[in-house]
C-alpha cells in the first residue's frame, strides 16, 4: 500500500507530501498504480525545484519507495498562486487514482483534518 500524508499551511492550501511504499497491484515496474503516483510527486517535485526564479525554498527528500516534498517558503503573488495550482492539481490527482483504484492500494492521510481521504479545497 502506498501511504500519502498532506502538509498544509495554516491557511489550508497544501504545501507537501511525504509518499511511503508500494501499491501492490502488480510487479515491480509493471505497477500502474506506482508509475502514476510517482509521475503526479515528480512533476510536483520537478515544478519546485526548477521555480527558483519565482522564490521558491523547499525539502525534497527521495529514496525507493518514499519522497517528501514540503514547500519551506512561497513568496506572495504570482509564486503563491502558481504554487497553489500545482499543490492543488497533484491533489486533485492523487485523490483521483486511489478513487479509481481504491483504498487497498492507496491512503491519503490529511495532516491538517486528520482525516483520511481525498480532500478537495
Amino acid at each position: 500500500m502506498i501511504n500519502i500524508s498532506i502538509s498544509r499551511f495554516e491557511n489550508g492550501t497544501p504545501c507537501g507530501f511525504t509518499v511511503k511504499g508500494h501499491a501492490g497491484y502488480a510487479q515491480a515496474g509493471s505497477d500502474i498504480i506506482c508509475a502514476a503516483v510517482s509521475a503526479l510527486c515528480y512533476t510536483a517535485a520537478g515544478y519546485f525545484e526548477s521555480g527558483e526564479k519565482y522564490g521558491f525554498k523547499i525539502l525534497y527528500e527521495e529514496r525507493d519507495g518514499f519522497m517528501k516534498l514540503e514547500l519551506l517558503e512561497v513568496p506572495e503573488g504570482e509564486a503563491r498562486i502558481r504554487a497553489e495550482a500545482v499543490m492543488d492539481a497533484w491533489l486533485t490527482g492523487i485523490g483521483q487514482i486511489r478513487d479509481a483504484y481504491g483504498k487497498k492500494y492507496l491512503k491519503i492521510i490529511d495532516n491538517q483534518t486528520g482525516g483520511t481521504g481525498y480532500v478537495k479545497n
